[in-house]
């Protein structure tokens, strides 16, 4: 039974969840005031009678005191008694119990019900005679229409209790509804959004709009990574349509003339072509695997990195020079950025690491990786766009010129995801200068 409450409970929404409990809460409290409020109420009237019981019953031990007869100044709401409760002023013996006179002997006072609903309220004052006699003076008053009182104003507690749980109730109910209504709008944008927009944001700084801000953040990366897809997808086909075109081409032509010499250079061209295909696939899966994963960085010796670099001239440090990245991202900008200047240069490759130390003003250090060439350089025109992928500087896509366009890609988001810059440029010799920076490990 109670599972099943309890999905019941939780499918239900939290406008109502909410007003539910804070009727519930609300009546237990305010139950719990209008019990007290009737208690209260009951003890303000006997406290009000008491007071003038006492006064009564003071004025009339002081008259006995001074030697007064009992019996002339005794009425039947004022009686003088023995310790014991027998009367001393000529009149019939009260009706109260033996605990009952205990009680006014000691200053207390007692109820006595008289059937069928009269209620009496006693008060005393232990008094002496000018003899040194002990008396009891107790006074009486009638609580006339007490326990009506008493019952009529608990009941109204109750109703008013009732009813004041109902409104709160109401009002949680209108307040949580208001306090939704952005987040039905929210829902009702996010329902029709097109890509590119954005969820409305409210002007209030609550957790509702901390939520819209979240959200509209989590679009804005689905949207890079929509258009980073598109792109991705779109580069690949292009790229992918010219091997997969000449291969098809060249083998269409050794089905036409299988003649064994042609057939063999075919071949050769094809082989040529598939070599060029798989590069270009391992680059594009290196190029999507960049962009989704990501190692934890480390402090990496870029400069033991670059000394273990062949067929170059080095200008590093004689210590370690400590950035922070993966291993493997260190290899792909090393391996790119200098297969990119072994391709091009004529006779000269210098790679050089230098380091830019804090310069007190908030500036963490840099370190930077410097690639020279002697080879033909880079076109200004061209600096900017050299680190897109698919690009290439010349207009051509022959087989010579090598490369798919996505090495300097690859470099620019290692780079990049650590808050790194690349940038190109002009080497002294004339050829072109590539330039990678990345932010120091601390230590």
């Amino acid at each position: 039974m109670m599972p099943r409450l309890g999905r019941w409970w939780q499918r239900r929404t939290i406008q109502f969840r909410t007003s539910v409990v804070a009727t519930a809460v609300a009546l237990i409290g305010l139950g719990v005031i209008a019990h007290a409020g009737g208690g209260i109420v009951s003890w303000l009237l006997i406290d009000s009678v008491d007071a003038d019981l006492e006064r009564i019953a003071t004025g009339t031990a002081r008259r006995v005191t001074a030697g007064e007869d009992p019996g002339v100044i005794a009425r039947p709401e004022v009686r003088v008694l023995t310790p014991a409760g027998e009367p001393v002023d000529g009149m019939p013996g009260v009706d109260l119990d033996d605990w009952q006179i205990a009680e006014l002997r000691f200053g207390y006072g007692v109820l006595d019900f008289e059937a069928p609903a009269e209620l009496h309220r006693w008060r005393g004052v232990v008094t002496s005679t000018p003899d040194g006699r002990q008396l009891l003076v107790a006074a009486e008053a009638r609580l006339v229409g007490f326990a009506d009182t008493a019952g009529r104003t608990g009941k109204l507690l109750a109703i008013a209790s009732v009813l004041a749980a109902a409104l709160v109730g109401l009002a949680t109910w209108l307040v949580v509804h208001r306090s939704l209504r952005p987040v039905e709008r929210i829902r009702s944008a996010a329902a029709g959004l097109p890509e590119g927009e954005r969820l409305p944001v409210p002007e209030a700084a609550d957790e509702i709009r901390a939520l819209a801000e979240e959200l509209n953040s989590m679009l804005a990366r689905r949207d890079a990574d929509t258009e980073r897809l598109r792109r991705f997808t779109g580069d690949a086909a292009h790229e992918l349509r010219n091997p997969v075109a000449s291969i098809r081409a060249q083998a269409e032509v050794a089905v036409v003339h299988p003649e064994p010499e042609l057939a063999q250079e075919t071949l050769q061209d094809i082989a040529h072509e598939t070599q060029r295909l798989s590069e270009l696939v391992e680059s594009l899966l290196a190029l999507a695997r960049s962009e989704r994963e990501a190692e934890p960085p480390q402090p990496v010796d870029l400069a033991a990195a670059v000394r273990a670099a062949e067929g170059v001239e080095l200008d590093v440090p004689e210590g370690p020079v400590l950035i922070l990245a993966a291993p493997a991202e260190v290899f792909t900008v090393l391996s790119n950025v200098i297969g990119n200047a072994q391709r091009y240069a004529r006779e000269l490759i210098r790679v050089a690491v230098r380091v830019d130390q804090p310069d007190g003003a908030g500036t963490p250090g840099r370190v930077r990786l410097i690639v020279d060439d002697d080879g033909p350089g880079i076109p200004p025109e061209h600096r900017e766009r050299v680190f897109d992928r698919f690009y290439r500087v010349e207009e051509d896509r022959a087989r010579s010129t090598g490369g798919a366009g996505l090495g300097l890609a690859l470099v620019a988001e290692a780079v990049r995801r650590r808050g790194g810059a690349v940038r190109a440029g002009e080497a002294p010799e004339g050829g072109a200068r590539v330039e990678v920076r990345w932010p120091c490990a601390p230590g």
